[in-house]
């Protein structure tokens, strides 16, 4: 039970102390006054609001689902990805948490100035690695700095990550992150001052049976440019004008025109028993059912959606369009 919520044998118990004397009520009152002080430590004075970092929340929970889909596709195996926390510090609190070594990628994100880093437990790491050789993704591996063939993989799921990552950040602003670097040493990558303050983003990664973090840091000085849009109702809003846009039924439409299908022109059709199949030789004749006359019936996959006359074009053989069957199976000229 929460602490600020009494039963009511709890408030009984009180009004009874207060009758007796037992409490003061003035004395309460004070106590619940001073509890209302706020400690404020200016020499890391709060950059973000409670509404910003809450919009942080929520646009890295998108991120995690669309990781957690990713994850899933491309390991085959159960993935589960959540948002820990969001909180908010110094980037020298932030490089003294970092373990050493450390799977660290300095990312930029242009147009957006500066630098943010994507920290990955190193045990998460491993397992994602022996996934992707084959393995099951449990390991044993001791903490140690990546080989050359480890630190590729790796930067290839940061890189894929990093799309997925641009997708959850389109509603606020359209960026184009790309990966600069790797490290294992916290203390080379000093992106901005120590003192600065930065948003650290945790997301709980649970791989199998393997569980570890995911930390990305974005410094202040990263979003100051776009502060005024982290705010959950330029969020939604943004996500509600995208929808009503019609961009989505474009790129659908414009992928749907590059798919391919089969199509097939039936000539026609005969039905003979299995003996009569297996005695089948070279120069035997079968009868269709069609005439010379009939219009052969194209299908677009297995669907019958036109009807055409064999001929030819160049020195090609072609087929000419004469009918079009409608949806409810009538033909129209």
């Amino acid at each position: 039970m929460p602490g600020d919520v009494l039963s009511q044998a709890e408030i009984d118990a009180l009004l009874a102390a207060v009758q007796q004397g037992d409490v003061d009520a003035d004395t309460m009152k004070q106590d619940a006054d001073a509890r209302k002080v706020k400690v404020y430590d200016f020499k890391r004075p709060d950059k973000f609001s409670k509404d910003q970092i809450r919009t942080l929340y929520m646009l890295h929970e998108s991120f995690a689902r669309l990781l957690n889909t990713y994850l899933s596709t491309h390991l085959r195996t159960l993935v589960n990805v959540d948002v820990a926390s969001v909180e908010q510090l110094t980037y020298q609190e932030f490089v003294q948490s970092m373990a050493n070594p450390s799977v660290i990628s300095v990312l930029g994100v242009p147009p957006l100035k500066g630098n943010i880093i994507v920290e990955i437990g190193t045990e998460i790491a491993f397992s994602f690695i022996d996934r992707v050789f084959g393995g099951d993704g449990t390991t044993s591996i001791k903490t140690r700095v990546l080989t050359d063939i480890e630190d590729a993989v790796m930067r290839r799921f940061v890189n894929t990550a990093m799309t997925h990552f641009k997708e959850a950040w389109a509603n606020v602003v359209v960026i184009n992150p790309f990966l600069e670097t790797t490290e294992s040493n916290p203390q080379f990558t000093q992106i901005v001052p120590p003192s600065d303050m930065v948003v650290i983003i945790t997301m709980q990664i649970k791989l199998g049976e393997t569980e570890g973090m995911m930390n990305i840091c974005i410094p202040y000085l990263v979003l100051e440019p776009i502060m005024s849009k982290l705010t959950t109702t330029f969020w939604v809003a943004s996500s509600i004008s995208k929808n009503d846009s019609g961009d989505d039924i474009a790129v659908i439409r414009s992928k749907l025109d590059r798919t391919e299908v089969p199509f097939i022109v039936e000539i026609g059709g005969v039905q003979i028993t299995i003996r009569e199949f297996l005695t089948l030789g070279f120069g035997d004749v079968l009868q269709l059912t069609t005439k010379v006359k009939d219009d052969f019936p194209c299908r677009v996959g297995s669907n019958a959606k036109f009807y055409c006359r064999p001929g030819t074009f160049g020195k090609k053989m072609a087929v000419q369009i004469t009918r079009v069957v409608n949806p409810d199976g009538e033909e129209d000229t």
